[in-house]
């Protein structure tokens, strides 16, 4: 993604010490150029880490790590990760070019969309209506309609929680007599965790919490997966999967050697044979 930097003299170096939990979208109320040159007049004692134009053009204005002044007003806010403590903190904040009630263009979803997904990796943002959320969640008197009625809410959750692009071709799983139906995706075979640590003798645990697959015995701690993904944990070793229909896949090679097995692929036949 192509993000045009263009810095606003209007933000606070540094964030107190907190950590990025959230990301607070808005819309300009005005249009470009206008807008863009606004965010970065020191009158407008504003500003927000991005802005997104109805073209699909990112500019960032802020830096990540530095703190913009984009959410830092509460008024009867309606979000339970407010803490007593000016938003702007913990927060990024991204500006949609549009007027009051009006829906974003197709080429400034999908802008904003790769945007957040970028946002999400990076900070590791936990994608539901808490952590990303409208600036009227938190002055929900003044700004009760920023980003407005035309904000995509539902497709954008939908979106982030669906890789793109990802296509799973059906796969062989061969271990021992029984036969285990996975999937290939960008050339990597994947299998049901559950299924394959089974049929290897092997018991599972699941963690709702940490969104982890436990194979024990574990000597290693878990951090948290990011919504979207799951992780497999067995002995010392920690490996990154998918969530598919709700169940978790993972890199067949990865987690069989893991657990003391021999992989062999057979590409002819798109087999996979665990010895």
């Amino acid at each position: 993604m192509q993000i045009q930097f263009t810095p606003s003299p209007n933000y606070r170096a540094g964030r107190k010490g907190r950590k990025i939990i959230a990301i607070v979208n808005h819309i300009t109320a005005g249009l470009m150029p206008g807008t863009l040159s606004w965010l970065r007049n020191p009158q407008a004692q504003a500003s927000a880490h991005y802005l997104v134009t109805k073209t699909g053009a990112v500019y960032q204005m802020v830096k990540d790590e530095d703190t913009a002044w984009h959410a830092g007003i509460v008024n009867k806010p309606n979000w339970p990760l407010y803490d007593g403590n000016n938003p702007n903190y913990y927060t990024l904040g991204i500006e949609h070019e549009a007027l009051a009630g009006e829906a974003l263009s197709e080429a400034q979803y999908q802008a904003s969309l790769e945007l957040h997904r970028q946002l999400v990796q990076e900070w590791g943002i936990t994608v539901d209506q808490n952590h990303i959320i409208g600036h009227y969640r938190i002055d929900s008197i003044n700004r009760k309609n920023d980003p407005g009625p035309g904000f995509p809410w539902d497709r954008l959750f939908n979106d982030l929680k669906n890789k793109p692009g990802l296509q799973a071709l059906p796969i062989d799983i061969l271990v021992a007599n029984q036969l285990i139906k996975g999937v290939l995706i960008d050339n990597q075979s994947y299998a049901p965790v559950r299924a394959l640590a089974e049929s290897l003798g092997r018991q599972v645990k699941w963690d709702g919490i940490l969104k982890t697959v436990f194979i024990p015995p574990v000597s290693v701690q878990v951090p948290a997966a990011v919504d979207g993904t799951v992780r497999i944990a067995t002995g010392n070793i920690i490996i990154s999967g998918q969530l598919l229909g709700n169940q978790a896949y993972a890199p067949v090679r990865k987690l069989a050697e893991a657990l003391g097995r021999q992989v062999i692929w057979d590409e002819k036949t798109k087999t996979v044979s665990i010895k």
